[in-house]
């Protein structure tokens, strides 16, 4: 089974405590289907296990397959260089077929971002190597394709349904039972 490499740090995006008992980590692409019925289904995981969780995102654009995946991945950095990174993330997510500049930049005036930054932010690729850095760790990690998630540093190679992936992150039965009910 793979492991997380590196570990999460302080450069990765995280929702909820470090210090959370179960660690989530997403190799995902803001174009990718499959990646957006994940963001649902990590919601709703996040709702049921509270602060017990703690969700963080890596990008993995697949830019052979998704055109958009990779400048959406810069905007989500450039929202985050403004304290704005899971906003526009979500916002990402929830249309994924409006990821082309013009939407981008929509986003983030929704968003109150300091445009002209935004705009110089992606004009100059200013966030293209945090992103690199994400597919990398990516490739020594084992992910193939996305979303790829990673339970407290390892592998999960099965579904990635609700029921699923609560399994797994649960390991006391009466606690998945809590959880969904």
């Amino acid at each position: 089974m793979s492991t997380l490499k590196p570990p999460l740090d302080r450069d990765d995006h995280l929702r909820g405590a470090s210090s959370a008992p179960i660690q989530l980590v997403e190799f995902g692409d803001y174009e990718c289907p499959y990646c957006g019925q994940a963001h649902r289904t990590i919601a709703a995981l996040r709702a049921a296990l509270g602060d017990r969780l703690g969700f963080a995102f890596r990008h993995f654009p697949l830019v052979g397959a998704h055109p958009h995946a990779e400048l959406a991945a810069e905007a989500a950095e450039a929202a985050g260089a403004q304290g704005k990174f899971w906003d526009m993330h979500d916002l990402l997510y929830g249309d994924q077929r409006a990821l082309s500049l013009p939407h981008l930049e929509r986003h983030a005036r929704a968003l109150g971002l300091d445009m002209q930054r935004f705009a110089d932010d992606l004009r100059s690729h200013r966030h293209l190597g945090k992103i690199r850095a994400d597919v990398h760790s990516g490739a020594i990690s084992g992910v193939g394709g996305t979303p790829t998630f990673f339970i407290n540093g390892r592998r999960h190679d099965g579904a990635h349904d609700f029921d699923s992936l609560l399994a797994a992150l649960t390991l006391d039965p009466t606690e998945r039972l809590q959880a969904h009910g």
